[in-house]
């Protein structure tokens, strides 16, 4: 049963990948034909939904996918290492960005891309909380309670001079919003993915070694704080594309519930990873078909969706207990 399971995961993520290659990579550089569009849009018809007929869902759908990827990938290593808050502290952060950025635009008429103030604010976050952590000599929890109580006050004063942004909804960025998907963040999403994946398989057994024991990789001459800081900022990159659909109040749940399904069903560290991709995928797309059939905010449906999956794999654990390794 244990090597179906392994075979029927990697057999998903093999159409995953495909997918990926095949139709999201080229949809977010704009590189698919108008006759696809139409396609999907019949095929969609065909089965009764209009989903497939709008530009915008399009769009929504491959940011989506992205987040299906690379928010497991991160979290395999974060919840592994105890720091799962690290990603509700990182979306605060890029949360004050984001005011900032409004800010700015109110003040002075610069046009600029909130998601790339944001995606500043967010590195900029990662790199205080290594700090704070290197520096204080505290650990974990404390300089990540600090950083995230005081980068969503910093953007709550931030909105406060900003008279409160009539023109911007601010409850896009807290509660998601699929009508800020556009091209421009689509590309966005697809580079900052790109980024992620790449940067972890060339960093892979580096950062598996300081996952699991850090003193040792110390020992090896493995530079851990560089590793550590890399770690985070791939982080802040994986919020900044989440939070477009997530929001920041959601975005943390893709780092970690998908990561907690899999650690329950999986026996290894690498099979953990490759299933919790899978888990973060059927939450994506599951949840996305149910806000729009249901007039929901995807946000919240997509991690329910993930949730009742987690359940899933609590109970099946019970009813069929598995040692882990």
């Amino acid at each position: 049963m244990r090597r179906g399971f392994e075979r029927a995961v990697h057999a998903l993520l093999g159409v995953i990948g495909v997918a990926v290659v095949a139709v999201f990579l080229p949809l977010a550089f704009g590189l698919l034909p108008e006759r696809f569009f139409d396609a999907g849009c019949r095929t969609g018809r065909a089965l009764g939904t209009e989903l497939a007929c709008y530009r915008f869902m399009w769009n929504t759908i491959t940011v989506g996918v992205f987040i299906g990827i690379v928010g497991p990938v991160i979290g395999t290593f974060l919840v592994h290492r105890e720091m799962a808050l690290i990603g509700e502290t990182l979306a605060h952060t890029a949360f004050a960005g984001v005011a900032f950025g409004t800010l700015l635009f109110a003040a002075s008429g610069w046009d600029a891309r909130l998601l790339l103030v944001a995606l500043a604010a967010a590195i900029v976050g990662a790199l205080g909380v290594q700090l704070l952590a290197t520096r204080t000599g505290a650990y974990g929890d404390v300089p990540i309670a600090i950083m995230l109580t005081g980068s969503f006050a910093l953007g709550t004063l931030f909105i406060d001079v900003g008279g409160g942004f009539a023109f911007v909804d601010i409850n896009s960025y807290l509660f998601g919003n699929i009508s800020v998907t556009d091209e421009q963040s689509v590309a966005l999403m697809a580079l900052l993915s790109l980024v992620v994946v790449g940067v972890v398989a060339l960093a892979y057994n580096q950062l598996l070694f300081i996952t699991f024991d850090e003193q040792a990789a110390r020992v090896a001459r493995v530079p851990v704080s560089a590793y550590n800081g890399l770690l985070i900022v791939l982080t802040a990159l994986v919020v900044v594309g989440s939070m477009q659909i997530l929001g920041v109040i959601l975005v943390a749940a893709m780092l970690v519930v998908p990561v907690a399904a899999a650690s329950l069903l999986a026996s290894s560290f690498r099979e953990t990873l490759y299933t919790s991709i899978v888990i973060g995928e059927l939450a994506v797309l599951t949840g996305l078909a149910l806000s729009w059939q249901f007039s929901l905010r995807p946000g919240g449906t997509i991690v329910i969706v993930a949730i009742a999956v987690y359940l899933g794999a609590v109970v099946r654990t019970e009813a069929h207990p598995t040692p882990t390794g």
